[in-house]
């Protein structure tokens, strides 16, 4: 079995990753996360490369592609720890094709577009709904489309700049009728693929630091508390990646397998990512805990990201649950 990306997956993964490291620079990422607000001269040029609707169909204005190259630029993008609408469009989006009625599937030409933004969240919180046009609230009774025009999102001062949370007024909307479960599912993954690129933009920011900083004529990456920290943060990482991207896989490929998958990919994500974080603010030592270091900026989004569409712990119990179901018990 081939486990590498095809030749159009590794082109979209080099002009991600080319695109992003131009366009957000950590002074850049700094600026906007520092004011509270997006480019929407830079969310104009990622819409314009295709990514807003790169995993939608093409007879909804997408590009026809599927969860692993969403999920290769979802993990790009968390790399840059770019301020954009990019994970909440795309959940949107994936919410209204596996679960939206016909009727409600006509708001994916402008999710694809990303002229008319698409927007997820809790009764609790949302991510990016100031301006969406298709806010969708996820709870246990299922999926609703609120309605922009009738009610008003109260910012929420969370601890990652990054991104805009706020919360509903109301979660009154109309029910999409399809897959939730489907959509939740993939949602989760999106979300994972993410929390994948942020911890490894903190593993490399460690390893280049841990190579540079020298003490007693030595790098401090020779040491070996340094260099078991290094190797702890690649482990947790590539196991975080693996479960990801197999979730991808079976998203597009063995749908049977996703409901376990996504909720490992999830669990082990949000997990990794924080500790990931965690350590290379370690290895950083008294440098990492300034605020002019760019380090914290990855640590908080972490951190939220980690409570976005369930917690770690909520997934490891919904595997528990899986598979206690396989097992007959």
């Amino acid at each position: 079995m081939n486990f590498g990306f095809n030749d159009e997956q590794t082109e979209i993964k080099s002009t991600a990753r080319q695109f992003l490291e131009n366009r957000f620079k950590p002074s850049v990422v700094r600026e906007l996360a520092e004011a509270g607000r997006y480019d929407e001269g830079l969310w104009k040029e990622i819409c314009e490369l295709g990514w807003a609707g790169i995993a939608l169909d093409d007879e909804h204005g997408g590009q026809g592609l599927g969860m692993v190259e969403l999920v290769i630029l979802c993990e790009e993008l968390g790399y840059a720890c770019a301020p954009t609408p990019f994970l909440a469009n795309a959940c949107a989006g994936l919410a209204l094709e596996w679960a939206g009625s016909d009727a409600q599937q006509e708001g994916l030409a402008g999710i694809a577009a990303g002229d008319a933004r698409g927007a997820v969240g809790s009764p609790e919180a949302f991510i990016d709904a100031e301006g969406a046009a298709v806010p969708i609230v996820f709870d246990e009774d299922g999926a609703r489309i609120l309605d922009p025009d009738s009610m008003s999102f109260e910012r929420i001062d969370a601890i990652d700049q990054t991104r805009g949370y706020s919360k509903p007024s109301s979660v009154d909307g109309e029910p999409l009728p399809g897959d939730v479960d489907a959509a939740s599912q993939r949602i989760c993954v999106a979300a994972a693929a993410e929390l994948v690129g942020i911890g490894q933009r903190a593993l490399d920011m460690a390893v280049e630091y841990a190579k540079d900083r020298h003490q007693f004529e030595r790098p401090i990456g020779a040491y070996q508390a340094v260099s078991h920290n290094c190797a702890g943060m690649l482990y947790d990482v590539e196991e975080a990646r693996s479960l990801t991207y197999y979730a991808a896989w079976a998203a597009d490929a063995q749908p049977e397998s996703l409901p376990m998958a996504a909720a490992m990919a999830k669990a082990r994500a949000s997990d990794a990512a924080w500790e990931i974080t965690k350590a290379s603010l370690q290895v950083h030592a008294g440098i990492g805990f300034t605020w002019e270091h760019d380090l914290h900026f990855l640590l908080k989004r972490a951190r939220a990201g980690a409570q976005l569409f369930g917690t770690a712990a909520q997934h490891r119990d919904r595997v528990a649950g899986l598979a206690g179901m396989g097992s007959g018990n």
